[in-house]
């Protein structure tokens, strides 16, 4: 890695003084081909929202019934998706290491807090998402949600979960970010592999991007900076067809920022 780094401020140092500029990034192809893996569908099951108007909020299916708990890593200073979860049925597990507590008007029996971060170790800091799951006295077989907002940990949180673990959550909830830094290839990388280990037991049904941020275009390729998945595992659906219109009425700004909407290279165009 350090030899690779050297060779790349090398030949940057000898094209500059040649007068010439380079550029290392993502093959345009490579970029347009995994969006295109990540179009959204549309399935047998309705969209509602859980949470607050604006952000802290999400679009998910309607498939709510015998999930027996919400994972929630990162904790916000809203809560009212958990909240949600909570009147659905299911039992709710945060985790989160920059605060003392989630902000609910809950008596803490109602929950369960863990002051640590989740990532791809286990120490006195951070904890894995199997070591959380498995730690949480839950029935092995039953059927999970999981709800991540990490800042960007997501991906090496996710790259580190156990395929037994991920097919047990029915539904995913991730806000993924720096996807403007697809053009870098070794984020690509990372997020490709990421991305196509969720595809294998799971499809993408929405996507929404959070206008904290702007849009960001490259080549022709708009890219939102950063955006909300949400994704099922497929073995809940019996229908699917390409989603051809966003915003959905259900989706809110996340800021008072300028709106914007899902680009059209995101999803099917009629």
């Amino acid at each position: 890695m350090e030899m690779n780094k050297l060779l790349k401020s090398y030949l940057r140092n000898v094209i500059a003084k040649s007068g010439l500029a380079i550029e290392f990034h993502t093959p345009k192809e490579l970029v347009v081909s995994l969006i295109q893996k990540l179009h959204p569908f549309l399935i047998d099951k309705d969209l509602i929202r859980l949470g607050p108007i604006g952000d802290g909020g999400y679009l998910l299916p309607d498939d709510l019934d015998n999930i027996e708990a919400c994972f929630s890593p990162g904790v916000d200073v809203v809560s009212g998706f958990e909240e949600d979860c909570l009147e659905h049925g299911m039992k709710i597990f945060l985790a989160d290491k920059s605060v003392d507590k989630p902000n609910f008007n809950l008596s803490s029996d109602k929950y369960n807090f863990l002051k640590k971060y989740v990532g791809c170790t286990n120490n006195s800091d951070f904890i894995t998402m199997d070591e959380w799951v498995n730690s949480s006295h839950l029935d092995k077989n039953s059927d999970l949600l999981l709800q991540m907002d990490i800042e960007g940990d997501e991906y090496f949180s996710l790259l580190n979960i156990s395929n037994f673990l991920l097919e047990r959550f029915r539904i995913l909830v991730i806000e993924f970010h720096f996807l403007d830094k697809l053009w870098n290839p070794y984020f690509y990388n990372l997020a490709e592999v990421v991305f196509n280990k969720i595809l294998q037991t799971h499809i993408c049904v929405h996507i929404h991007p959070n206008n904290i941020l702007c849009i960001d275009t490259q080549l022709g390729v708009e890219i939102p900076k950063i955006a909300e998945f949400t994704f099922i595992r497929k073995d809940r659906i019996n229908y699917k067809k390409g989603l051809m219109q966003f915003p959905n009425m259900l989706d809110c700004d996340n800021t008072k920022n300028k709106h914007i909407k899902l680009p059209n290279n995101w999803y099917l165009k009629s």
